[in-house]
């Protein structure tokens, strides 16, 4: 696929008028940003990572999301179905509320990495606005449900806090990482970076990682919504004060995919839908590079796009955005004691679109028992059903959907845990 920043491009994947040339000139220079930080940061980047600075911290992570075709903020069952974990990871004992776990957001894989010339020993502590922390690892000290107190979670009260009260930095340890029998797992590509090897003691023994690795759910708003208007088009609304940096319109139809790409976003954009006919290689490449530009060094970059490829980028429709790093300090405040030199957070919003295709797609699947494109939509079976049942036009089709409801339950959300 030609690149974007082309004209021919510009003509192929942006609306026409001078609201879609504002968003391409915005985004070619996030594109030109982007390959100038790979260049400079694939030749610099052992230097900055073992600078004179006592301590550099990055972190990457995705906050997940789904949106009513209307562009409400859907609750639903994130923390449902089967782990994609592995079996070392730690979870909290505890997430059975009164009123259910019912959340609007799951945090997915933040992982911390630490860079130093030296050993050192931090603390480590972060708190999820309205949340709870659910998974980890190396083990930390994280609050349980108060069942006296906590009903749901727009409702609690207990903070959603996990600690690491003694973290050694160990750059010179050899990388004698935990492995378990799915060696396939997407949580080992987080591996794949220069940080430092970690090491924490635990009554059972040391227990080592590249990362500290942390999962929750909480009740908080995304700052970005969608809408679905007429004739193809997607509204997107930036309810926070700062600017988004930039976003992405995905579609993936088996084989089949396209997306758009929008500059920073302070307000509202209109965008069309995009034709299938884009290339995966090519789109990952310029994500890649797009979060090099947000401060990540390649290698994590990479580590974060091998991570969450086959979910990213599966069937369905999206919003893949990056979130306005004072959104992420505000709702996911974390405090490293000695502060470190540096501190980049760097996190990739993704927004569900529950749209027409989404609904046919899954409805047919249902009717001919097609388990394998109900995988896809996993998790999303839920909210993308309700959706389908408020809309239902007779009892007939409610009641068919109802079963399918059903059966999304017994086959995706009777299990203990969620990927």
């Amino acid at each position: 696929m030609k690149s974007l920043c082309s004209p021919v491009a510009s003509a192929r994947h942006f609306d026409r008028g001078a609201a879609s040339v504002r968003l391409l000139l915005s985004f070619c220079l996030i594109c030109v940003a982007g390959t100038l930080a790979v260049d400079f940061t694939i030749g610099h980047a052992l230097a900055r990572q073992i600078s004179n600075s006592p301590l550099t911290v990055h972190e990457w992570g995705t906050f997940t999301s789904i949106s009513s075709p209307n562009g409400a903020t859907m609750t639903w069952l994130p923390l449902t179905g089967s782990t994609d974990l592995p079996t070392f990871v730690e979870h909290l004992a505890n997430t059975d509320f009164k009123g259910g776990l019912r959340g609007t957001i799951r945090m997915e894989t933040p992982v911390l990495y630490f860079y130093a010339p030296r050993e050192a020993t931090v603390s480590v502590r972060a708190t999820f606005a309205k949340g709870l922390i659910t998974e980890w690892y190396p083990h930390a000290d994280v609050y349980a449900i108060d069942a006296r107190r906590d009903f749901a979670l727009e409702q609690k009260h207990t903070e959603g806090t996990i600690t690491w009260s003694h973290v050694a930095v160990e750059p010179s340890a050899a990388p004698n990482f935990p492995l378990d029998s799915a060696r396939d797992n997407r949580y080992y590509a987080a591996r794949a970076t220069s940080a430092s090897p970690l090491s924490i003691d635990t009554p059972s023994g040391p227990q080592r990682e590249r990362f500290l690795f942390y999962r929750g759910v909480s009740a908080i708003l995304p700052p970005l919504t969608a809408t679905l208007a007429a004739d193809n088009f997607v509204q997107v609304q930036n309810h926070f004060a700062d600017a988004i940096p930039a976003a992405v319109l995905f579609e993936r139809r088996g084989s089949k995919l396209g997306y758009r790409l929008l500059g920073p976003l302070a307000g509202e954009a209109t965008i069309s839908v995009p034709s299938l006919d884009a290339s995966l290689d090519s789109f990952c490449s310029t994500f890649e590079q797009l979060l090099v530009s947000q401060g990540l060094f390649p290698d994590e970059a990479h580590a974060m796009l091998e991570t969450w490829k086959t979910s990213w980028f599966d069937d369905g429709s999206r919003i893949l955005y990056i979130v306005p790093r004072r959104f992420v300090d505000s709702v996911l405040p974390l405090t490293i004691s000695p502060a470190p030199a540096q501190l980049t957070r760097v996190f990739v919003g993704r927004l569900e679109l529950i749209t027409p295709a989404t609904q046919e797609v899954v409805e047919a699947a249902f009717a001919s028992n097609d388990t394998a494109t109900l995988a896809h939509y996993g998790r999303f079976l839920e909210p993308i059903l309700t959706t389908m049942l408020n809309s239902a036009p007779d009892a007939a089709t409610r009641a068919r959907l109802e079963s399918y409801l059903s059966r999304a339950y017994e086959d995706y959300y009777s299990k203990s845990r969620s990927n």
